[in-house]
């Protein structure tokens, strides 16, 4: 089976989410950038992201917060989100399972998914992080998704964006793909994703399934 993350992966949405969360937390009187909520956050649940905005900086953000952050990401969604490039055509000629697991709601997932015309390729498989005990790095996530599908864990190809991600799918005893195709992609991402644990790194969604093949023989 092939588990796939959600934003910077499927759809390219890391820039919008970190943008969005940067002005969020400005507004409710944190300062933040979008390059800082990039550094420490992607792939993380929004709420670890709050705890550790709030213990860093010792302050206490309203009880409505995250609310106030989802509704403000999914109108951003809604108007601007894009399929990652090529998605579309990985997924069509990839055979077999395949689910997404990401560490955003189910709600979102399922928003960003139709918004880029890409839900029709997974429904009804599609995990959240908010329905596990940790997110990720923890391998709480992807074991769910793999349990709720039937599949063995070494069975597993996981298709992730994000350090923590990729450290995520190693715990869970995967095997991890690094993405680096998404315009939010910095130069060292690459290499961080391969210090992580991926067995290897693609630029293209035109690849995968050669990729996959290459590495499993499926």
């Amino acid at each position: 089976m092939v588990i796939f993350d959600c934003n910077g992966v499927l759809v390219d949405g890391e820039q919008i989410s970190a943008a969005v969360a940067a002005e969020e937390f400005t507004r409710a009187g944190i300062p933040m950038s979008p390059q800082l909520i990039a550094r420490f956050f992607t792939g993380r649940r929004v709420t670890d992201m709050i705890a550790d905005i709030e213990t860093a900086t010792g302050r206490k953000l309203p009880a409505n917060f995250a609310g106030v952050l989802a509704t403000a990401t999914l109108r951003r969604i809604r108007d601007e989100l894009r399929a990652t490039p090529h998605a579309a055509y990985a997924l069509t000629w990839l055979r077999g399972p395949k689910c997404v697991a990401s560490s955003t709601s189910l709600e979102r997932i399922r928003v960003s998914l139709e918004t880029a015309g890409l839900l029709r390729f997974f429904e009804p498989n599609v995990f959240s992080a908010s329905d596990v005990p940790h997110g990720k790095p923890a391998p709480d996530l992807f074991l769910h998704a793999a349990a709720q599908m039937g599949i063995q864990a070494s069975d597993c190809i996981v298709v992730e964006d994000s350090p923590v991600g990729v450290a995520a799918a190693v715990a869970a005893g995967m095997t991890p793909v690094g993405f680096v195709g998404g315009s939010h992609v910095q130069s060292q991402l690459p290499a961080q994703l391969t210090a992580a644990g991926a067995r290897t790194v693609i630029a293209d969604m035109r690849v995968l399934k050669s990729t996959i093949v290459a590495l499993r023989g499926w």
